[in-house]
């Protein structure tokens, strides 16, 4: 099996010399939209590939990093496409659109785009949802906190970012109804200077453990420690990098998911579909906790956890009220997939916006 590792930058701006390559089921491309070694998402995605390689026999996989949410990333998929990549998994949130536009000029090239709620005849989507896992840590949290004031740095204002959010409200809300999350939005998924400076403003404002989804989570573990806070992790187990200032966090685990998708393919039986799993299917992990979390309160968690994973809680069963106090999900109902895939509400007692 041959790994290839390119540059996103250069392979955009490499013209192809020679004839399109002829498609290949054992050629698969993978796009990141940072760096393949950020300790955060795009490594998670970067683990799932090398899974593949373990499990799958002769296959080659191409990893691209660096591609923007752009019209660059269609360019990039069809110079994979040309030198013979017949399965792309595009992971980042932005490139969905493209890779439908793309779908209808390669219709033999089977595109696997990171969530999103649009397919076509050779587009599917695929998807670990960590609402469960940073609900769960929102407990750790809420516990844990001292001011009962959290924080949580985040990229973007898209509906991935919202559910995590609110799960992580919840969670803490559960076990301290009184406590309130703020949020910070850094404007990109890789800002280490904006992400420690959010930590350093959250400390001097008495925020006193915080979450994160961002590409970038070490820069905020480690200023999280220096400044003697607590930190929930996300994408990645980064617990060795700020050991004092870990709670816990969520991680996932792709590399499973991606063999299912690659095998119907090899085996013709793949239909395009919203795959999903979750923590209870695998494709999440509730990470270790830190020594900073009592034992009483990993048992309460842990106890939660069963209850998830066993089906008798659903994190987003009614009442849930929005941050304006309008009702968002009655008592007796729950949200559904699609409902949660395309949130833009926050919760009560998110200080934040939503645009």
């Amino acid at each position: 099996m041959t790994l290839k590792h390119l540059l996103g930058a250069a392979l955009a701006a490499t013209a192809l010399i020679a004839l399109p390559a002829a498609a290949d089921d054992n050629k698969i491309g993978f796009i990141y939209v940072g760096p393949a070694a950020d300790y955060g998402y795009n490594m998670s995605m970067d683990l799932g590939r090398l899974y593949l390689e373990e499990k799958l026999d002769g296959i080659e996989t191409t990893a691209i990093e660096n591609i923007p949410e752009s019209a660059e990333v269609e360019q990039v998929m069809e110079r994979l496409i040309n030198s013979g990549h017949s399965i792309i998994f595009a992971t980042s949130y932005g490139y969905l659109d493209y890779a439908i536009s793309l779908g209808e000029k390669y219709p033999d090239v089977k595109f696997l785009h990171a969530g999103g709620l649009k397919t076509s005849d050779n587009v599917g989507t695929y998807w670990a949802d960590s609402d469960d896992g940073m609900y769960l840590a929102g407990v750790a949290a809420g516990e844990k906190s001292e001011t009962g004031k959290l924080g949580f740095i985040g990229a973007f204002q898209i509906p991935q970012l919202f559910r995590s959010i609110n799960a992580f409200t919840l969670g803490a809300q559960s076990v301290n109804p009184d406590a309130t999350v703020t949020v910070v939005w850094t404007g990109g998924w890789w800002e280490p200077q904006k992400e420690a400076d959010a930590v350093n403003a959250f400390a001097d404002e008495g925020i006193d453990v915080i979450a994160e989804q961002v590409d970038s989570p070490i820069t905020i573990a480690q200023t999280a420690e220096k400044r003697g806070i607590h930190i929930i992790g996300k994408d990645v187990n980064v617990m060795d990098r700020a050991p004092a200032a870990w709670l816990t966090g969520v991680s996932w685990n792709w590399g499973p998911m991606m063999e299912q998708l690659v095998t119907e393919i090899h085996a013709g039986t793949w239909t395009p579909s919203h795959l999903r799993s979750d923590l209870a299917g695998g494709a999440a992990v509730l990470d270790p906790f830190g020594d900073a979390v009592p034992a009483e309160v990993q048992a309460a968690v842990l106890a939660k956890k069963d209850e998830i994973v066993g089906g008798s809680f659903d994190i987003w069963s009614g009442p849930i009220v929005k941050q304006d106090g309008s009702e968002a999900v009655a008592s007796g109902s729950a949200l559904d997939m699609t409902a949660i895939e395309s949130m833009d509400f926050l919760v009560q007692g998110v200080i934040g916006s939503t645009n």
